[in-house]
């Protein structure tokens, strides 16, 4: 049942091995030993996509709740035991994982040795916190979901260049000079700093006037916040960073904040749970740590 729903999780049957280190042919034949103990086929296996069946849409949804009540009878026993042990499920951003949680490994390896993580990484995070036992996310002020959640930290969203794209292209003095610059743009479902099309909303830090949307000439597109960082520090073009990120870059000379009076957005940093019912030790454990952590990140000032 487990290895079914990390199938489906994973979106296939490599990537479920690989994140339960199992061998592929393991993971399929647990999986058709299920649908023979079922009688009835679950998934359909097509050589390019995963599909759920019609049973296996119901099966699915069940099974969920099943896994979930096996996972509340372990944290009741773990924490009257009081071990920190067992697997972390935790999701996250690309940005979050590689520039927050990834450095502080170490750390917390050292203070919890028997607590194995498993890190997701989905830049729409906000949109899956009920399925990990913890979520980092990033999203606007005024982001409003029937959340259990704790504020890490805030930040904001600027436009960063390279000194290298600068001198080539000049330097924008006002939104309305960005319409001519390259743009290394993150494609958002629900867009924090981003107007319609191919462009941006920047706001003015110090009169908070309406916002003005400036369109701008999309060069470079991805999924990948490291991909377009990287390439802002190459000199491709203007890109939308989050100021704490993009801090050590302004000081060392790498990055120049562009139009510094304006922002795209202001975001707020929160570790979300999926219930507030039986959090196991381990995740408790986890969330201290994150906010100790990030109160030395986070509240630093930007310059």
């Amino acid at each position: 049942m487990q290895v079914f729903e990390k199938v489906v999780a994973e979106g296939g049957f490599a990537s479920a091995a690989r994140a339960l280190d199992l061998s592929p042919a393991v993971v399929s034949r647990l999986v058709s030993d299920l649908e023979e103990h079922l009688d009835t086929r679950l998934i359909q296996r097509t050589t390019r996509k995963l599909a759920l069946t019609e049973s296996g849409i119901v099966y699915l949804h069940m099974l969920r709740r099943i896994l979930q009540e096996i996972n509340d009878a372990e944290v009741v026993a773990q924490n009257s035991s009081g071990v920190l042990a067992g697997t972390l499920h935790l999701l996250t951003t690309p940005l979050l994982a590689s520039y927050f949680l990834a450095p502080l490994a170490a750390l917390w390896r050292e203070q919890h040795p028997e607590v194995m993580l498993e890190v997701s990484v989905d830049p729409f995070s906000h949109l899956r916190v009920e399925e990990f036992d913890l979520t980092l996310m990033a999203v606007e002020e005024d982001y409003d979901a029937d959340t259990v959640a704790r504020v890490l930290g805030r930040t904001e969203s600027i436009l960063c260049a390279a000194p290298r794209y600068l001198n080539r292209a000049g330097m924008p003095e006002h939104p309305g000079d960005l319409h001519v610059h390259d743009y290394l743009k993150f494609p958002w479902k629900k867009a924090p700093g981003q107007g319609n099309g191919h462009g941006i909303r920047l706001t003015h830090v110090m009169t908070y006037t309406e916002p003005v949307d400036v369109e701008m000439r999309v060069v470079l597109q991805s999924l990948s916040f490291d991909v377009l960082f990287r390439a802002a520090l190459a000199g491709a073009g203007l890109c939308l960073l989050s100021r704490h990120l993009a801090q050590p870059y302004f000081r060392d000379g790498a990055l120049v904040h562009v139009l510094p009076q304006w922002r795209a957005s202001s975001l707020v940093i929160y570790a979300a749970l999926p219930t507030r019912k039986l959090v196991p030790a381990r995740v408790v454990a986890m969330l201290d740590f994150l906010s100790t952590a990030a109160q030395q990140v986070f509240s630093t000032a930007p310059y």
